[in-house]
C-alpha cells in the first residue's frame, strides 16, 4: 500500500510544473507527400451503382397485411372514440385525485405524526388492521367463489357460461 501512495504522488506533483516544449520534423527523414482526403478509400464513391430489390412477401407478411386492412375501420373507429373520450376522462381524473387527495392525506399525515409520538400505540393498530383487512379479504374470496361454483360449475346450467351468451 505504501508503494501505491508513492507513486501516485510523483506524477500528481509533475502536472503543477509547466514548461515549453519545441517540436521541430526530423532532418533526417525523407519528406513524405500529403494524402488528399478524396484519395482517401473511406470518401471515395464506389465504382458500381446500387440497386433497391424488394424481396416478395412471405405468406405469414401477407396474412398480417389482410388482417391489418381488415381491422383498419375498428382500430380508426376506436382512436376517434378515445380522442373524444379523453378530455373528459383526465378531467374526471384530476376531480377524483383531488377529491382522494383532500380525503387521504389529512389523516395519513396525522396517522404518521401520532406514530411518531405513540410508536408502541401505532404498531398495535397496524396489526390489527392487518388481520382485519386480510379476513375481509378471505371472505371476499370466498363469497366470490360460491357464488361462482353456484352460476357456472352446475353440469347442467351450460346457458349461464360465458362462452354461450
Amino acid at each position: 500500500m505504501f508503494k501505491v501512495i508513492r507513486r501516485s504522488v510523483g506524477p500528481a506533483s509533475l502536472s503543477l510544473l509547466t514548461f515549453k516544449v519545441y517540436a521541430s520534423p526530423k532532418r533526417d527523414s525523407p519528406h513524405k507527400t500529403s494524402v488528399k482526403v478524396n484519395e482517401l478509400s473511406l470518401y471515395s464513391v464506389p465504382e458500381g451503382q446500387s440497386k433497391y430489390v424488394e424481396e416478395p412477401r412471405t405468406q405469414l407478411e401477407e396474412s398480417i397485411s389482410h388482417l391489418r386492412h381488415y381491422c383498419e375501420p375498428y382500430t380508426s373507429w376506436c382512436q376517434e372514440m378515445y380522442l373524444q373520450t379523453k378530455p373528459k376522462m383526465q378531467s374526471l381524473v384530476q376531480w377524483g385525485g383531488s377529491k382522494i387527495k383532500k380525503l387521504v392525506y389529512p389523516p395519513g399525515f396525522m396517522g404518521l405524526a401520532a406514530s411518531l409520538y405513540y410508536p408502541q400505540q401505532a404498531i398495535v393498530f397496524v396489526q390489527v388492521s392487518g388481520e382485519k383487512l386480510y379476513d375481509w379479504g378471505l371472505r371476499g374470496y370466498i363469497v366470490v367463489e360460491d357464488l361462482w361454483k353456484e352460476n357456472f360449475q352446475k353440469p347442467g346450467n351450460v346457458k349461464n357460461s360465458p362462452g354461450n351468451k
